[in-house]
């Protein structure tokens, strides 16, 4: 290296700038004092009082660049200091580039590591509002599965118990992904388990927890959700759905649905939701189900459907046989190798048959 070479300081270069192109093709140390160029970052050498540029190649991409002002002596750089600048530009860049590999590798790792740890928060977050254990149900047999996605969601269901022994069931999902879904399914289950014991009625519940979550949920995130209110003894529900998937029972008549209309919760305000009744008969079952299920795609995209869950929703002699069978079937449709693409949530509410020596129930009661 000549002596009394002084460094300017560096200049930002993007690989827009014109200066990058002719820098590359150059490939060498370069005079710029004389250099017309369009280039901010040229400006900004030349401001610096740099003379020559050395760029820094590797695997033939630019990863930076040596800038020298004049020399000391205030003699020019020789073909031989411009050759040996050119020379030790080319040895130091791949070493730079490895360096630059290890520190944006280090990077990711440490990305990679704070989204971990807000899955493992959203996953704990979620299973703390998940029912510890199912409600006792004189007369109806109750079964549930979850399974999340390797990317948590915000499925959840609950068993809320309101006056005079009767329980609203809710289930729902998020439609985002990891802690912002936790967080948002969170807050939407303590609303639910406010407003149910005070309004009773599943389309006031929705109605009242969609104003509360459209002041305080980010604009793209909204809730689906289906509530249930069960009177066990007589076997009659009311229900409300906010956008969730259709429920399916099966009867001795066949396969019903339970349709009502709503907007997912936290989209609109001023929404009203829409209230239907059945009423169960003995030996009717209820499956409650999130789009894991049914949106679940197979090898060649095609998705699962609704009308693959209804036809399930049919089989099965049992609420535990049915949720078995569904995971069965889904896991034929996906085949071997599927990653889970969302959370999946399924609930069997099934009113038993009775029993040879039970009274008959009390006439009346729409279906």
């Amino acid at each position: 290296m000549p002596d009394g070479v002084v460094a300017a300081p560096p200049a930002e270069l993007s690989p827009d700038d014109p200066l990058a192109g002719y820098l590359l093709e150059a490939a060498g140390a370069v005079d710029i004092r004389h250099l017309d160029l369009n280039s901010p970052a040229l400006k900004a050498l030349k401001d610096a009082g740099v003379v020559v540029v050395v760029p820094m190649i590797s695997a033939g991409s630019p990863i930076g660049m040596i800038g020298l002002g004049p020399r000391k002596s205030e003699r020019e750089y020789t073909i031989d200091d411009r050759h040996l600048l050119t020379a030790l530009a080319r040895y130091a860049a791949p070493a730079i580039r490895v360096g630059q590999l290890v520190r944006e590798q280090k990077a990711e790792a440490l990305r990679r590591e704070r989204i971990d740890q807000q899955l493992n928060v959203a996953r704990l977050v979620q299973r703390q509002f998940l029912p510890k254990s199912l409600p006792d149900l004189p007369g109806w047999q109750v079964a549930t599965f979850y399974r999340p996605a390797l990317r948590v969601g915000g499925d959840f269901y609950d068993f809320i118990p309101l006056p005079g022994g009767r329980v609203m069931v809710v289930i729902g999902d998020v439609a985002d992904k990891g802690l912002p879904a936790a967080l948002v399914m969170a807050s939407t289950h303590a609303l639910l388990r406010a407003a149910a014991p005070r309004l009773i009625c599943p389309g006031a519940v929705l109605g009242k927890v969609n104003e509360l979550l459209y002041g305080d949920t980010p604009a793209h995130i909204f809730v689906t959700c289906l509530a249930l209110l069960l009177d066990h003894a007589s076997g009659q529900v009311t229900f409300a759905n906010a956008g969730h998937d259709v429920p399916y029972v099966r009867t001795a008549d066949g396969v019903a649905e339970l349709r009502a209309k709503g907007m997912p919760l936290g989209l609109m305000p001023g929404m009203s939701y829409e209230e239907k009744t059945f009423r169960f008969r003995p030996g009717d079952r209820a499956l409650l189900h999130s789009d894991g299920l049914s949106e679940a795609h197979g090898p060649g995209r095609e998705m699962f459907g609704f009308h693959r869950v209804a036809a399930l929703a049919g089989r099965g002699a049992s609420g535990q046989d049915l949720l078995d069978m569904c995971l069965r079937e889904l896991a034929a449709f996906t085949g071997p190798g599927y990653e889970q693409e969302d959370d999946i949530t399924l609930l069997s509410l099934e009113r038993m048959p009775r029993e040879p020596t039970d009274p008959p129930s009390p006439a009346g009661g729409a279906r």
